[in-house]
């Protein structure tokens, strides 16, 4: 079935302009790049808040890091060919076949996808209209140009998402911790990378008597 849906795939992607193909190449890498500005984006946001979502917004990087080295530990222990040169009949990729020994399951690009898509959105939820489809689209990206079958990407998407979940829900109790004490360090540098977080109420006893202070002077 997934070789028949390959097949179904690459064709439709010869009959689709240059500029498509182009676009598909290109995506997989410019979809890499957006990931990581977007972690930058993530954690610079998330110094303004608490200690938690900070501490999300730092694992989310190193958490789809955590899913492309499990994708990549399966893909060695797997060894599945690529279709670009397993599937007898099918159009030819539209970039050049990774060399023998690049296995095929699962997609490590899709790992890395699912896995930067789904930790995005632990620390900053509305990131899901945009993250989710930019992992899908990179994932059908590398059918298309025709060095993936369709469930390589399909299980690099699910392990990359699970993994960073997994990760990043583990290593939160620890990092927020930390976070926390770098903000109470005194440290210019370390209160500059964790930033100030939510600004505190001030107690309305304090409140009061500063405002009475203020009306005396």
């Amino acid at each position: 079935m997934s070789e028949d849906l390959y097949r179904d795939i690459t064709d439709f992607a010869h009959d689709t302009p240059g500029w498509v193909h182009l676009l598909a190449e290109v995506w997989t890498e410019a979809g890499l790049l957006l990931f990581g500005v977007l972690f930058l984006v993530g954690w610079w946001r998330a110094r303004a808040f608490d200690s938690r979502l900070l501490a999300i917004a730092v694992l989310a990087p190193l958490g789809t890091a955590f899913g492309y080295v499990v994708s990549e530990l399966l893909k060695s222990v797997i060894t599945e060919e690529r279709p670009c040169r397993a599937v007898a009949g099918a159009a030819p990729s539209l970039v050049t076949c990774p060399p023998y020994g690049d296995w095929s399951f699962p997609s490590n690009h899709s790992a890395i996808a699912g896995a930067a898509a789904v930790a995005l959105v632990l620390a900053w939820r509305t990131l899901v209209w945009l993250t989710i489809p930019m992992a899908v689209l990179m994932a059908f990206s590398r059918v298309f140009v025709g060095v993936h079958y369709p469930h390589d990407v399909a299980t690099g998407l699910l392990l990359g998402a699970l993994m960073a979940v997994l990760f990043v829900k583990l290593l939160t109790g620890p990092t927020r911790a930390l976070a926390d004490s770098m903000r109470g360090s005194g440290s210019a540098a370390a209160n500059w990378l964790a930033g100030a977080g939510p600004a505190v109420p001030e107690p309305p006893v304090r409140r009061r008597r500063r405002q009475a202070m203020h009306r005396r002077s």
